[in-house]
Parts: C-alpha cells; structure tokens; sequence
C-alpha cells in the first residue's frame, strides 16, 4: 500500500474556504456525508456511465462483440477495485482507530503542538505503511481546525509515514480531526471515515516582514503634555481672574499686591504617557494581519513594561508574554463568530476617569464600529486604534488574463487579504472622530503609516 502525496488535493475544500449559513451550508454538509458514503469517485462514475451506455446502444442493439468486451472487462474492474477499497478500508479504519485509541490511552497527557502559520512544521503525528495491503492508497488530511494544509511523507527509515502541516490561519484548539481515505491505484473507489484525537494545537500568526512597532503607549489625564481633552491636573500654569467659588489657596497674593487685581493660578489640562497600557486584539474575518501586529507588539515590547493584553474568545486577559500569545491564537473563531469582549475588558481592567487603550483591528471593522465607540463612551475610554492590512492594494483594476494567470500561480498560503487605498480612506474617515489617534500596519511590507499615509 502506498500514500499519496498530492498537496494539492490535501486543502479540504469546503473548511478552505468561508462557510456559508443556512440552506446552502446544509446542503453542501448533506453532500460532503453523501460523498464520503459513496464509494465511487467522478472518475469511477463516468467509467460506470460510458459502460452501461456502451453496453446499451452497441453491445446489445447492435451486437458489438468488441464493445461488449470492453465494456464488461470495465464492469468487472470497477466492481474489483469497489470491492478491495471497501474490504480494504473497513479494515484500515479497524486497525488505524485501535491504533489512534490505544496511543491516548498510553499518553499521559494530551499532545500538544505548537507551530507558526505560512511554515511547514512536523506534528508527530505517524502512521504505518501497512505494505500487506496491496493496489490501494491511503492518505489523510486534517479537516478540523481548517485552512492547513497537510503533507504525508516517508519517514527516513522507510516504516512510517509521517505527517507535515502548514496553516494558513492562526487557530488554537484541543482536538484535531482528520479524514482518511483508501482509494485503489486507478482511483475508481474510494472509502473514508473520519477521526477526532485529543491533541492541543496552538497556530500563531505569521508575522512576515514586521520587524518593529511604534511605541504604543496609553495616555492618561495628570500631569505631563498640555492637552485640553485632559483632565484638570497638571502643573498649576493656567492664571486667570478670581472668580466666586475660587479657593482663597489658588490667588496670586504677590501679584495682588502689585496690581491689585485678583488673578487664580490653577491646574493645566494635560495628558502624560502612562506606565500601563491597556491593549485589546479585535476579532473579524479577516484579522489575521492584526493578529500579527498584535504579536509582533507583545514580543517586542511596543506596549512598554506595564501593560494588559486581552483579546475576543476569551474573558481572561495576561500580563505575560506567553498567555498573552496563547490568547492571540485563540481569538480566531473556528466553529463560529466572536462577540466584541471590548466592554467586559474595560470594565475589569478600566481605571476610575479617564483611560485610554490601544485595540488591533483589521480593516473590515467598520460593522463593529458603533459597538466598540459605545464601549468607549461607556467607560470614558479614548482609544488608538491599530488598523493592519495584508498589502495596500492598486487602485487600478486588473485585466482578466492577469487574474487568471496569477490565481493559477498563487501558493496555498496566499491567505492575504488586500486593501485599496479608497478603502482605507473611507474606513479612516469612518473611525477619525471615534478614536483619539489611528496607526496602519502593512504586513507585506513591514511598514507603518500615520491616519494621513503618511509613512511613520
């Protein structure tokens, strides 16, 4: 028995790509079981077809011996090959789930893997030749968590087979799925079945070519820069007339006995960068830059010493470095969409006044928009908002032989999602009256803009 290796066929095509809701999804899930019952591929259907058509309208209308040969010499060897894929696979299916149950029973504790998207990383996961097993093939992929790509190959030794994934996306879970499927060596049938294992794996973003951040730092009303969206406590520099209700501490004695006018001197309004900076990770579909930029500023050091990470999918929030990764993998929704936990965050960790925080968002965040401007209203909360983007697309639309030439060269991993320029405006006229300061990320490039793209 031998194991394809064919990556291109290793992506599952329906956990690849954005699942629809509704009838549509029901359908396309009443087909993927349909298809998996059936042990006929569309190779050995359109066999079957042409036989029984050539059988009908040749072998016996026109007595065509030839034809008639031929065509239940095909029969016989879809039936044949039908037969030892489905023999064969209720075996395999035997074999490979004691195996796969006996190996979590002898494990101490769940495997755990840890691996960085867009990178070939092995799992460990092994599998047997099963060389006994004659004229068909095996291979297998992983179905859950989606968008990885898998790669069965030969171990040195020649024993085992081994397996090598590459995800495309950032994901965190406790499980793993995988499909097995037995199909004969001219691919007329095939037999498939599915296993779940207990085994955590933790993707993180691919950071690309971000290198360093700006210093994010979160800005609070005390004393340090004169700002009149601050608070009344800074350095008494502001001199104005007495007026009733002034405190008799707050007069300028000495100038009164010059003068004899009475003037006040009191606090300034100002804002000063604060030790401790609150940072949130915003989920949506297409996040995975800002998930990036996120990591990127966690493990640098972009937030200062002091500082707070949370981020959707989950109500606790780190400090560390390591949980704070931890929470970034799993912000990616894989069954089904994150709510906005910005309101449950800033209550837990919003100081009394004024505050300020620092949220990462992809640039399809506009639907969220009205709740994170309440979340901020609610809690006096001014925020700088971190907007990536996989590559800032042209303006200029493509021809259709460009297209087609490069999606027909596009890698697997190519999972970026481009923004044009009028997008961004619009997007960045959309936030600039509901945050204090806006920053663009551009993941391809490594390089950082200011709310007028202006290079930083």
């Amino acid at each position: 028995m031998r194991v394809n290796v064919n990556e291109d066929s290793s992506i599952n095509s329906l956990s690849a790509a954005p699942q629809p809701k509704g009838a549509m999804w029901r359908t396309l899930a009443l087909f993927q079981t349909i298809s998996d019952i059936f042990p006929l591929t569309t190779q050995g259907v359109c066999v079957l077809l042409v036989a029984l058509i050539a059988l009908k309208q040749f072998a016996y209308e026109r007595m065509d011996l030839v034809v008639f040969a031929i065509s239940i010499c095909a029969l016989a060897i879809l039936g044949f090959s039908t037969l030892i894929v489905v023999l064969g696979g209720l075996v395999l299916r035997h074999r490979i789930t004691h195996q796969l149950e006996m190996r979590q029973l002898l494990a101490r504790a769940p495997s755990h893997t840890s691996v960085e998207a867009g990178y070939r990383n092995e799992t460990g996961f092994t599998l047997d030749t099963l060389s006994w097993l004659p004229l068909v093939s095996i291979q297998w992929t992983i179905v859950s968590p989606d968008y990885i790509v898998t790669q069965n190959r030969l171990s040195i030794e020649g024993d085992n087979w081994e397996e090598e994934i590459m995800p495309l996306k950032r994901c965190k879970t406790q499980s793993i799925t995988r499909r097995f499927i037995v199909r004969d060596v001219l691919g007329f049938a095939q037999f498939s079945w599915r296993f779940t294992q207990d085994s955590s794996l933790t993707a993180l973003p691919r950071t690309s070519k971000i290198k360093q951040l700006p210093i994010l730092r979160s800005l609070t009303a005390e004393d340090g820069m004169p700002n009149i969206g601050g608070q009344p406590e800074g350095d008494r520099m502001e001199i104005r007339p007495y007026a009733a209700g002034d405190s008799v501490r707050n007069i300028m004695w000495g100038a009164y006995a010059r003068s004899r006018h009475l003037n006040v001197r009191l606090p300034e309004r100002s804002v000063f960068h604060s030790n401790r900076t609150l940072a949130y990770l915003a989920s949506s579909p297409e996040d995975e830059a800002a998930a990036a930029v996120a990591r990127v500023a966690v493990e640098t050091g972009a937030l200062g010493d002091d500082w707070v990470f949370g981020a959707d999918g989950n109500n606790t929030s780190s400090s560390q470095v390591a949980p704070s990764l931890e929470l970034i993998a799993g912000s990616r929704a894989l069954t089904r969409t994150h709510n906005l936990g910005l309101d449950q965050f800033l209550q837990a960790h919003g100081s009394k006044g004024a505050t300020h925080c620092v949220v990462f968002a992809g640039t399809d965040i506009a639907p969220l928009l009205p709740l994170i401007s309440a979340s901020a209203a609610r809690y006096q909360t001014k925020l700088c908002l971190v907007l990536a983007t996989d590559a800032l697309a042209d303006d200029q639309p493509t021809t259709r032989w460009r297209r087609i030439v490069y999606r027909a060269n596009a890698s697997p991993s190519a999972t970026t999602h481009k923004t044009t320029p009028a997008q961004l405006s619009r997007l960045l006229t959309q936030v600039g009256h509901l945050v204090e300061s806006t920053i663009i990320v551009d993941r391809s490039t490594g390089q950082c803009f200011d709310a007028r793209l202006k290079r930083l």
